[in-house]
């Protein structure tokens, strides 16, 4: 499952700010936004059994036509991945992942322009579906509260089927959850083999144990 291709798209996706919102800049100039790094703590995610893949910064540099200017706006996200290699008994992989993305929340003359603050869990699993044509039949489980970064956030819980790299489908389950802290949204997205059912106390104390600002 090429997941940190479809989480990139998703934080790439984040920015595409329309030009209704950029309608507060003026002239040609330009502004640059970046969120600060986040991640889950090393040793929570150690003890689940996920390794990173350190964190990767992914920036969206784009022009606008603005009433015949053409400011300028450069965002940079990133994007923290775990995985965790899983035994299914006919095939075994890194099945098991665990990405955190902080994005910008690009406020800009008292209005937040990044669309991530309004989607909900829905649009956001909807967005990483669009972009990452292996990940199929979702469907809405179920939904409860965790608490992260001293925030109450929903974290919906999804059945799909993945694709992964060697062709093989396999029936996951995929949480969604997204909070605000400080500057940045932060989004959280675990996926794990369905036959693993207690792989979900991982992801959710992995979310629970996020970290914002973290070292990079």
């Amino acid at each position: 499952m090429a997941s940190k291709h479809a989480l990139a798209a998703l934080a790439f996706a984040a920015l595409v700010l329309t030009s209704g919102c950029l309608g507060v800049l003026t002239g040609d100039e330009s502004l640059t936004f970046e969120s600060e790094p986040a991640a889950t703590d090393a040793t929570v995610a150690s003890n689940a059994g996920y390794e990173t893949n350190g964190t990767q910064t992914f920036e969206v540099n784009r022009t606008f036509n603005v009433a015949g200017q053409e400011p300028r706006v450069v965002a940079s996200n990133h994007i923290t991945t775990y995985e965790k290699k899983i035994d299914l008994g006919f095939f075994e992989a890194k099945l098991g992942v665990f990405s955190v993305i902080s994005t910008p929340a690009v406020d800009v003359a008292g209005e937040t322009l990044n669309p991530i603050g309004d989607y909900s869990n829905d649009q956001l699993i909807g967005l990483v579906k669009s972009q990452y044509r292996g990940l199929t039949d979702v469907e809405q489980v179920n939904s409860r509260n965790v608490q992260i970064l001293g925030e109450q956030a929903n974290v919906t819980k999804y059945s799909a089927k993945a694709t992964f790299a060697n062709d093989r489908q396999v029936d996951v389950y995929v949480h969604v959850t997204k909070v605000r802290h400080n500057e940045d949204f932060i989004v959280s997205i675990g996926v794990y083999p369905q036959q693993l059912s207690g792989e979900e106390d991982s992801i959710l104390e992995m979310m629970r144990s996020i970290e914002h600002p973290s070292e990079a």
